[in-house]
């Protein structure tokens, strides 16, 4: 990004740097900025991959610079893209800028394929000579997203050409469709020493299946519930887990909240209920 030593740079412009530019200066300035440190922020990378899911990474500097133990899966790459896309729609925005300017500086969005194919929106290159041309693509047409991951080519070409055919090949091939929409109740559960005596718990975003076309199976919703809900229950806070099974198989398990919040009852509903749960 070639940000110069003693000069003050907004947030905002650090994040350009680092995703138009692939700016490892700005990607150590922001690290340091956030965790004081790049080495206490790499501990805090690592900390929030494990809650991603991502069992197959390790960080060992924030920029992705070589080091024997620093490393990610494909899987890995999809499922950070994927967290991205969904929680910070205000940043992900940023992958599809084709340049950006500092210091008088104009530097081109190294993802190529953003100049390709209109219906890709991000999300970022990456090289080492170990990992080779990396990348990873996200596109959406008619409504459906799919990421790529594609990592060890030997070029800038090779690597936007097999994401191409990654990409044409799933939107050809596959289809998505919403199963449950955010906020429906999946289930009514009991309710004790609350102001209403059940409560639907749902999803807190939209759940969607992929598969080949016309091969959406029969899907099914398994629960694991706390034994007892004791109000107030806050519609922010995780009550239980719900199975995702598609043809037998579990493909994703997701956190259940309350549809919404649910007050304690009076001193009177409050008795009763306590005297209840002895003999529950």
């Amino acid at each position: 990004m070639f940000i110069e030593v003693g000069k003050q740079v907004s947030v905002e412009n650090l994040i350009q740097g680092m995703i138009v530019q692939s700016g490892n200066d700005a990607t150590v300035a922001l690290a340091e900025h956030v965790a004081g440190t790049e080495p206490t922020f790499v501990q805090m990378m690592n900390t929030y991959a494990k809650e991603l899911g991502m069992t197959g990474s390790h960080f060992m500097n924030s920029a992705g610079m070589p080091d024997p133990e620093h490393y990610m899966t494909a899987r890995d790459a999809a499922i950070l893209a994927s967290g991205l896309i969904h929680e910070f729609p205000q940043y992900y925005r940023w992958y599809s800028q084709k340049e950006f300017t500092w210091n008088g500086i104009t530097q081109q969005n190294r993802n190529g394929l953003l100049w390709r194919d209109p219906s890709v929106d991000g999300v970022k290159t990456g090289h080492t000579e170990t990992a080779g041309y990396c990348l990873i693509t996200s596109a959406k047409r008619d409504g459906m997203r799919l990421v790529s991951v594609v990592m060890g080519t030997d070029s800038m070409r090779a690597r936007e050409d097999a994401s191409s055919a990654l990409l044409n090949y799933g939107f050809n091939f596959f289809e998505t469709k919403r199963i449950y929409a955010a906020g429906q109740p999946l289930i009514t559960a009991r309710v004790w020493k609350g102001r209403v005596a059940e409560a639907g718990l749902a999803l807190k975003r939209d759940l969607y299946v992929t598969s080949q076309r016309g091969q959406v199976g029969k899907v099914q919703a398994e629960f694991e519930l706390p034994k007892q809900l004791i109000a107030p229950l806050a519609a922010n806070t995780p009550l239980g887990k719900v199975k995702i099974v598609v043809d037998g198989a579990t493909i994703a398990t997701h956190d259940l909240y309350p549809a919404q919040d649910v007050p304690a009852g009076g001193i009177f509903r409050r008795a009763i209920d306590t005297v209840r749960l002895w003999f529950n």
